[in-house]
C-alpha cells in the first residue's frame, strides 16, 4: 500500500463548504448553526438573520431577493 503524504495546502483546499438551508450561500467551516429535526434532517443556517427567516417566521426563501434561491416573479406553485 502506498501512502501519499499531505500538505498543509492539500488540507486547507478538501475543506468541506455546506450550504445554508434558507439562502443558499457557503457557509465556511467552523462557522453556521446547525438545526437537527426529530425525523434527523439536518438543516445549516449561516446567520441569525436565515435562522429567523426559517423559523421564526416561516418564510419561503424563493420569494427574497437577498437570497440565492430567489426565482423571479416569486415561487410558482401549481394549483390542484
Amino acid at each position: 500500500m502506498i501512502r501519499r503524504r499531505t500538505s498543509a495546502s492539500d488540507v486547507i483546499s478538501t475543506r468541506t463548504f455546506r450550504n445554508c438551508s434558507f439562502c443558499g450561500s457557503p457557509i465556511p467551516a467552523g462557522t453556521g448553526l446547525m438545526h437537527v429535526r426529530n425525523d434527523g434532517r439536518i438543516l445549516w443556517t449561516c446567520s441569525d438573520k436565515c435562522k429567523k427567516n426559517l423559523f421564526v417566521l416561516r418564510r419561503d426563501a424563493r420569494k427574497l431577493k437577498w437570497t440565492e434561491r430567489y426565482v423571479k416573479g416569486g415561487a410558482q406553485v401549481k394549483k390542484k
